[in-house]
C-alpha cells in the first residue's frame, strides 16, 4: 500500500513524535505522585530509565506499544518492512540488554506498556509501589 502523505509530510509527522514527557508518561507521573512515591526524572543509569527510585533501587520504563513490539498491539508497517524490521528488532533486543545490565548492578526494572497505562492506571500504580514495597 502506498503511503498516502508526501515523503515531506511523513517526514513531519515522524518528527512530532516524543521521546520524552509523552501524555501517558506524564499522566502515569501524576497518578504516582498523588499516591506519594517520588521519583527521578534524570539519572546516568544504562538506557535512560523514565523514573528511576533512587532508595530502592527500582527504575521504571514506560514501553510504547509500537516501538518496543508489544505482544498484544503491535503490527508490522506494511511500508519499507526491512527498515522497521531492523529497526524494531534492535529497540527490542537494547530493551533486553539494558535490562540485564541493570539487574547486574543491582536494581530492580519495571518494564510498563503504554496500554497498561491507558486500561488501568490504578493498578499499575500498585505494581510500582508493589515493588518498592518488596525492596524494604
Amino acid at each position: 500500500m502506498t503511503d498516502v502523505l508526501t515523503r515531506e509530510q511523513r517526514s513531519y509527522n515522524m518528527s512530532r513524535i516524543r521521546g520524552k514527557n509523552t501524555k501517558p508518561e506524564l499522566i502515569f507521573r501524576k497518578a504516582l505522585w498523588s499516591a506519594g512515591l517520588r521519583y527521578r526524572l534524570s539519572s546516568k543509569l544504562p538506557g535512560k530509565p523514565d523514573l528511576v527510585f533512587l532508595g530502592k533501587k527500582v527504575t521504571v520504563f514506560v514501553d510504547g506499544c509500537f516501538w518496543h513490539k508489544c505482544p498484544e498491539h503491535f503490527q508490522w508497517p506494511k511500508t519499507q518492512p526491512d527498515f522497521w524490521r531492523q529497526k524494531i528488532t534492535r529497540t527490542v533486543e537494547r530493551d533486553k540488554e539494558v535490562t540485564d545490565q541493570l539487574k547486574k548492578m543491582g536494581w530492580t526494572v519495571v518494564r510498563i506498556w503504554e496500554h497498561e497505562l491507558r486500561n488501568n492506571l490504578g493498578k499499575t500504580v500498585k505494581c510500582i509501589d508493589h515493588a518498592l514495597s518488596d525492596k524494604s
